[in-house]
């Protein structure tokens, strides 16, 4: 799997962090998402699809490698 952000999608309501801080943090200015793992362990990649989902703004994509 691989994982996408678009951080000009992004509004910073901080789902995805909250759902896979393995995965996802926000920036200290503005809050906005910075992807931490852009290739996660297969283990988490239904919690990576449920932070996908979280996202009001779908600034979050993935793709099967």
């Amino acid at each position: 799997m691989q994982v996408s952000v678009d951080t000009t999608l992004c509004i910073g309501s901080g789902q995805c962090a909250l759902a896979l801080p393995e995965v996802f943090d926000q920036d200290d200015v503005e809050g906005l998402v910075v992807l931490l793992d852009a290739k996660p362990p297969r283990e988490l990649h239904d919690d990576v699809d449920e932070a996908v989902n979280r996202c009001p703004v779908q600034a979050i994509s993935t793709m099967d490698l």
